[in-house]
């Protein structure tokens, strides 16, 4: 495609990953300066706001049905346990508990009616009255709990009582993602819910032409879904502007500041109005998405779906496999042979290295095992048509790196296998969140070595507040950690 370079190309790749967006929170390599690329964002000026002079829009659109009113606080108090619902903030309306409930208009509830949905999840029953009352709002909730239907179907509301769109115009409503899965995933949603109303929607990510992104853009869309360095890209370039923007969505804001988004996501708030209405969604409330909330949300309130320390899905049954490094490609077969006996066997294998990944994947289908690959290497293309193999279950292994362990949304996978354990809890648990999606259940094994020590007592901890057994191996590493045990394992049952 002309304008756009084997190099761009690459650098968008590395962009859309967290390379050059400076430095990810949990150390490591990925963040950087931007390299010989320059920062990215340098090129755009922040914009000084005079809110008289901007058009005055409308952002509270929720009328409380008469059956939410009717209940009492104890009700209300009662309904938030059961839930485990926890609200920080002043002005949190009472949640819904049936659909009907939220009072959306006809084109969102035939949607929904289609889908034969008992009642809604607790992050929708309590974000879609929020969201839909214009307040800005943090929701902590894991990964399977419902949040892009809490975010979306509130913004289709919003962008439906704003002025159509005129030429030259960018989206009403910007969804930040932290990976092109996940903005694709949203995206489809998007589509789906929106064509009932006929909004527009398009998903703009590093790796793919810009050519067809450019012209969705140019052409008018309401909903935009982007990751970060190529929504700067397009900005600096003036192929879309946030002029109209009044609805921002900030998705997975914990795993874009560990990709070391952070800079890229300031500048791109910058050129938004400030009474915008901003959502923030995230699985965990470190300190750094705390400031990040802080800065771009006003007098927000925050929802709470679960424990308020790190936890797991506690539908998931969590077995840790103790053994030595040189041990693991052996008890990874075993395992697999229990698995594919199953009739549901649709499993995720994580790797560390894009290396490790492509190694353990050739070696894998050479001995007949229907394994694919994937890594942030691999061309959007051919990331696009493995996952496809695997949803559809014509390969039923898929083996990824990090790339893959959020927004990778595969309702039906039933095992999760940590071949090398993450770098840090929060990865873990959406690893493991691979499965279990949607209330089902599911089962994760975690190799776990001596060289992953130190780790040892932040997965007792995830352990012990699922309620799981934890291997007695485990507890003496934790024990032991600082001791300088030399540890060998030289047992080949899993224990």
């Amino acid at each position: 495609m002309p304008g756009y370079s084997d190099r761009d190309r690459g650098r968008d790749r590395d962009r859309d990953r967290g390379y050059g967006g400076g430095p990810p929170r949990f150390g490591g390599n990925r963040g950087g300066g931007g390299g010989k690329f320059g920062n990215p964002g340098d090129r755009l000026r922040k914009k000084h706001w005079n809110l008289d002079e901007l058009p005055k829009f409308e952002k509270n659109f929720y009328q409380q049905h008469p059956d939410v009113a009717r209940r009492s606080v104890q009700e209300v108090e009662q309904y938030r346990r059961a839930k485990t619902i926890t609200v920080k903030g002043r002005e949190c309306p009472n949640p819904i508990a049936k659909f009907h409930e939220a009072s959306f208009p006809s084109y969102v509830m035939d949607v929904i009616n289609k889908m034969n949905w008992t009642e809604p999840t607790p992050i929708q029953a309590q974000g879609w009255p929020l969201a839909l009352s214009g307040q800005d709002m943090v929701g902590i909730a894991q990964t399977g709990s419902g949040k892009t239907l809490s975010y979306l179907l509130p913004a289709i509301v919003h962008i439906n009582h704003q002025p159509f769109l005129e030429r030259g115009d960018g989206p009403i409503c910007l969804v930040l993602a932290p990976t092109r899965e996940l903005a694709q995933q949203v995206q489809q949603v998007a589509a789906e819910y929106g064509r009932a109303s006929r909004l527009k929607s398009t998903c703009i990510y590093g790796g793919a032409p810009k050519g067809p992104q450019i012209r969705d853009l140019e052409r008018g869309v309401e909903i935009c879904i982007a990751t970060p360095g190529r929504l700067i890209d397009f900005l600096e370039a003036g192929k879309t502007n946030l002029r109209r923007c009044t609805y921002l969505v900030l998705d997975e804001a914990d795993r874009m500041l560990d990709m070391g988004f952070e800079p890229q996501i300031r500048k791109i708030v910058d050129q938004i109005r400030p009474d915008r209405q901003t959502l923030m969604w995230s699985a965990t409330w470190p300190k750094e998405v705390r400031q990040l909330a802080e800065d771009f949300l006003k007098e927000y309130v925050q929802i709470n779906i679960g424990a308020l320390q790190l936890s797991a899905n506690h539908n998931i049954l969590q077995i840790v496999d103790v053994c030595n490094d040189g041990e693991k490609e052996n008890k990874l077969i075993r395992l697999l042979e229990e698995i594919m006996s199953e009739k549901e066997n649709k499993t995720i294998i994580f790797v560390e290295t894009k290396r490790r990944c492509d190694d353990l994947t050739r070696r894998m289908r050479r001995d007949g095992w229907p394994a694919m690959g994937i890594h942030g290497d691999k061309s959007q293309q051919e990331r696009d048509w493995v996952l496809n193999e695997f949803k559809y279950g014509k390969a039923p292994i898929l083996i990824a790196t990090d790339v893959a362990s959020r927004g990778l949304d595969v309702e039906d996978v039933k095992f999760v296998i940590n071949f090398d354990y993450p770098n840090n809890s929060e990865d873990y648990i959406h690893r493991i969140g691979r499965t279990a999606r949607s209330q089902k259940t599911g089962t994760a094994y975690t190799f776990f070595t001596p060289n992953n020590m130190r780790q040892a007592s932040d997965l007792i901890s995830v352990l012990r507040e699922a309620n799981q057994a934890i291997n007695p191996k485990l507890l003496q590493m934790a024990e032991d950690r600082g001791g300088k045990s030399n540890w060998s394992f030289k047992g080949r049952q899993r224990w």
